[in-house]
């Protein structure tokens, strides 16, 4: 993924199917923070008010207060003398944000293959089948991909992990298939084997599932974030 983004990353600049309803600051901070997340602004960078302001087709004040959004999450830093300069994520913090994300949504899936539904499955099911034919067609797979990930997370029965969930996937950057477009296969592969593991009620399979699904991704961007450099300015 409230962000409503209580789901494992999601490729390109869409969170969900209701972008619409987002207010302009959280469209702008969206994009800038994934940009950052995924190296594409690293430490250093500045971010020009007007420039962004322009490219997202709105005025300069949405832009700088997605800026002080992110500067609470540690992203960037905001001077009055020197503007906006990109603080960025090292590796380490990658593997960490990556970490965690996989603890949270590997017990979501677990609480969810004990408590799911048949109509709730149904629908995962569906958005899996949606997913696949997608990916055959050369489309894009962000709303899908959010959409599966986010009903098997309300499956669980927990507001209160799906709250967490949120804040977690705050850092988990949605381009990882832009990046890494090879690594598309086995997401669906594991997509399928948490649908299977959702259907047998088996929670430990689903839960390992879900865990393993981050690891693999989080290793890649750590590695493609050492290779962006510099380190992280304080």
């Amino acid at each position: 993924m409230s962000r409503g983004d209580n789901g494992p990353w999601v490729v390109g600049e869409v969170r969900d199917g209701g972008a619409g309803r987002r207010t302009e600051r959280e469209r702008v901070g969206d994009v800038l923070r994934d940009r950052i997340l995924s190296g594409l602004l690293s430490a250093g960078d500045r971010i020009d008010l007007d420039s962004y302001a322009t490219e997202f087709g709105t005025s300069r004040t949405p832009v700088r207060e997605a800026c002080l959004t992110l500067a609470q999450e540690g992203l960037v830093r905001v001077a009055q003398r020197s503007g906006v300069t990109v603080i960025g994520v090292s590796a380490e913090t990658t593997m960490e944000n990556f970490t965690i994300m996989a603890a949270l949504s590997g017990v979501a899936a677990q609480w969810a293959a004990e408590k799911i539904g048949p109509r709730d499955l149904l629908r995962v099911r569906e958005l899996n089948r949606e997913i696949h034919v997608a990916v055959q067609a050369g489309d894009d797979i962000a709303t899908l991909n959010w959409l599966f990930h986010r009903e098997i997370n309300k499956a669980c029965g927990s507001p209160r992990l799906q709250a967490m969930l949120g804040d977690a996937g705050r850092m988990i950057p949605r381009r990882f298939f832009e990046l890494f477009p090879e690594q598309v296969p086995c997401s669906l592969d594991d997509h399928d084997a948490l649908v299977a593991a959702l259907a047998a009620r088996d929670g430990s399979t689903a839960r390992r599932v879900s865990e393993d699904h981050f690891r693999g991704p989080a290793e890649l961007l750590s590695a493609h974030i050492h290779r962006q450099g510099p380190t992280p300015t304080q």
